[in-house]
């Protein structure tokens, strides 16, 4: 098993996220994240903390997109077409040419080098566990729980 393998499902549910993240409050991808097996966090850049209301409506919206079944693909296009599409801030300069775009469904889509799920129903459930807010960082801690 590589390097990556274990956290395949916890990178997939960041991408979910992150996508959710931006399309619920407008303020993009997380600009720093680390995503481990038993607990991740992505931060922020942010003008105040999330109240409780809106910490459940994230994780609510996760979850419904988790629970659609989205077949999670891979795209190759070049870099020059990419740059007119996605944020590079965060896609090392030894990407090459030609890069990798994940898509979950139609909901999310962007530059990753990580391995992911095949299906979102191979996630979980995702669960915030907590968030706070300092000095324009919004920081999210969440985990995520086998359907088993």
């Amino acid at each position: 098993m590589g390097e990556k393998d274990y956290n395949a499902p916890m990178h997939s549910a960041e991408h979910i996220l992150n996508g959710t993240m931006d399309k619920l409050f407008n303020c993009g991808r997380a600009f720093s994240s680390h995503v481990e097996r038993k607990k991740s966090k992505c931060d922020y850049h942010f003008e105040r903390p999330l109240r409780e209301e809106e910490l459940q409506q994230l994780e609510n919206k996760v979850n419904e997109v988790i629970a659609q079944h989205f077949e999670v693909t891979e795209d190759f296009i070049s870099r020059d077409e990419a740059e007119k599409l996605f944020n590079f801030s965060r896609l090392p300069e030894s990407a090459g040419e030609m890069l990798r775009i994940i898509r979950i469904g139609d909901y999310d889509a962007c530059p990753c080098i990580g391995m992911h799920v095949q299906n979102t129903s191979e996630i979980g459930k995702f669960k915030i566990i907590s968030s706070d807010y300092k000095e324009g960082v919004l920081r999210i801690r969440f985990k995520r729980e086998d359907n088993n």
